[in-house]
């Protein structure tokens, strides 16, 4: 008889078994306490206009204004007021001081239950962290003190129409002015939570440069811009908003900073250095955000599996015998298992991110931070699709809610950063910096775990002997790659995308071992459940990164040799 299950949004259950049974987080009552509070405010004020807010997407209304759907700023009201906001902020800012484990596992929840709402609050932490480490006494105190209680909101400005995702070419400018602020003047495309009535006023961190300085990226300075200074009108001006496909909720704006008044954040030119702890901090939120629409749409597939009657056994010959549950037929399993074995083993990837926060441990956090961008985001979508498919013509339809999951999720492989441009900063960057000391570290703590499945002997010996073999494969692949040095980048890089996959597929894996791990002997559905979606992942998963490294050796130049007009 199956078990009911307590929440669509995340498995209470495996957040446990993540935090406290495998990563040793303290099992404090307090701990458990915000897990509750944020799964009980999801559910009563975000999940409650998630579907009212994908189909009414925001819009200018008469005064011109941004217009949002009921419910919005009442459940960020809710939100801030429980102190969720400031769940993982210093106390000494209004913050709960939570470890960054334990606040990124109740976040989870409200991306589960509305991931347009949740992009708020996730933007803001994200701006106010920038600001505690590269701001200014007083710029903490005007404005990251109030984005953390919820009063102020914030952005991050990156992108122009003309540029995209090549900052190089910016050309928003600032100005200096005799008073130690800079005029800014510029268009910036995309930016989220750009314009609304949510928040007494709204933080941009802006991307411009500064006359005189270097070309390129080395010329970019970033900029603290408020939308009202001093109760007025700064001179940001919304120029118009962006229609998505998905994450209708969150309303997304061009903007014109017509000689808004703006303020050096950190020393001129290193703008880009600064911004890159939001972006990374924001990539990380977005393979968090992926997981929970995975996950959430994983639970409801999973309810609708055991609920929905529909076929008989594939040995009976009686069609009067009673329909089964499609659960019961192994195909449907083989959807389950999949979307367990994706979204379980991407929590359990950004949980780990999140312990190296709390640990300290930068060098391999920066290592891992492309692949826990680019992995939940690829295959956490695909389990929605999955997901849409064990709902059939149902899951099609708008009548569950799988179908908005997916189009919300499909934003992912995008969001702040490509997934293209993940593999290139993989590749090109992360793997050869400081002498290669980033993969150095990965090959470490997957070694541990290798060692130690060994000493555990039986199945875990088994699939660590699998994943050893595979991290040779992506280590020596990673040699093979840069031999020829800066002479063969072009080469090296071309087929980065798939470096990036397969280097994530072997890192799910090492997740998947570190789970069957900690499982250990025991007994139990939920155990026999783990040990079954790391077999599985093992199994059906990690082999796809046999042809792909092989693809990867012979640094292939089909990509580099098409032609336009072969198109």
């Amino acid at each position: 008889m199956t078990t009911a299950l307590r929440s669509t949004l995340l498995s209470r259950r495996d957040l446990q078994f993540l935090l406290h049974e495998w990563l040793g987080v303290e099992d404090l009552p307090e701990y458990g306490e915000v897990l509750e509070l944020a799964e009980r405010i999801a559910t009563d004020q975000f999940a409650t206009h998630n579907r009212e807010a994908d189909e009414n997407e925001p819009h200018v209304g008469e005064d011109g204004t941004v217009q949002l759907v009921d419910g919005v700023a009442e459940a960020l009201a809710v939100f801030h007021g429980s102190g969720m906001g400031g769940a993982g902020m210093p106390e000494e800012v209004g913050g709960m001081g939570l470890p960054s484990t334990v606040s990124i596992a109740a976040f989870a929840y409200f991306q589960a239950a509305n991931v347009g709402t949740a992009a708020y609050p996730m933007l803001t932490t994200a701006a106010a962290n920038l600001l505690l480490q590269h701001g200014s006494q007083e710029q903490i105190e005007k404005w990251a003190v109030p984005m953390v209680g919820g009063r102020f909101s914030g952005t991050m400005c990156l992108s122009e129409t003309q540029a995209g995702s090549s900052l190089s070419d910016i050309t928003t400018r600032a100005e200096p002015q005799d008073d130690g602020s800079y005029r800014v003047t510029g268009s910036k495309m995309w930016i989220s939570g750009g314009e609304h009535e949510l928040t007494e006023n709204i933080v941009h961190l802006v991307l411009a440069k500064i006359p005189g300085g270097p070309a390129g990226v080395k010329g970019i300075s970033l900029m603290l811009v408020p939308r009202y200074l001093d109760g007025e009108p700064n001179g940001v001006v919304l120029a118009g908003l962006n229609h998505k496909m998905g994450y209708r909720g969150t309303v997304n704006t061009v903007l014109s900073f017509e000689g808004a008044t703006g303020y050096l954040v950190g020393e001129p030119h290193r703008g880009l250095a600064y911004m890159f702890a939001m972006m990374n901090e924001a990539r990380v939120g977005v393979g968090l955000g992926a997981t929970a629409l995975g996950y959430t749409g994983y639970l409801k597939s999973l309810q609708y599996a055991r609920e929905r009657p529909q076929g008989r056994p594939i040995q009976s010959k009686d069609p009067a015998e009673p329909q089964i549950p499609i659960v019961e037929h192994a195909d449907v399993k083989r959807m389950l298992l999949a979307q367990k074995s994706y979204v379980e083993g991407a929590l359990a990837l950004i949980l780990y991110c999140s312990k190296l926060v709390d640990d300290g441990d930068e060098e391999l956090l920066d290592m891992l931070t492309p692949i826990a961008k680019a992995w939940p985001a690829q295959w956490c979508l695909e389990a929605n699709s999955l997901a849409i498919q064990i709902h059939g013509g149902y899951g099609y339809a708008r009548e569950y809610e799988v179908e908005q999951h997916y189009r919300d999720n499909r934003l992912n492989p995008i969001h702040e950063g490509t997934n293209g441009i993940q593999g290139l900063d993989l590749l090109g960057r992360k793997v050869t910096q400081n002498g290669g000391a980033g993969l150095g570290r990965l090959a470490e703590a997957i070694n541990g775990a290798i060692a130690r499945a060994h000493e555990a002997g039986g199945e875990a010996a088994e699939l660590g002997s699998e994943l050893e073999a595979a991290l040779g494969r992506l280590l020596e692949t990673t040699g093979a790659l840069w031999a020829e040095g800066a002479a063969g980048v072009e080469a090296t890089l071309a087929n980065a995308t798939i470096y990036l996959e397969a280097a994530g597929h072997v890192v799910i894996a090492w997740m998947w071992l570190e789970q069957l791990l900690a499982a250990g002997a025991q007994e139990g559905g939920f155990y026999d459940g783990k040990r079954a979606a790391a077999r599985y992942f093992f199994r059906y998963e990690l082999p796809r990164t046999g042809p792909q490294f092989d693809l990867l050796a012979t640094r292939d130049r089909t990509t580099l040799e098409m032609e336009d007009a072969w198109f």
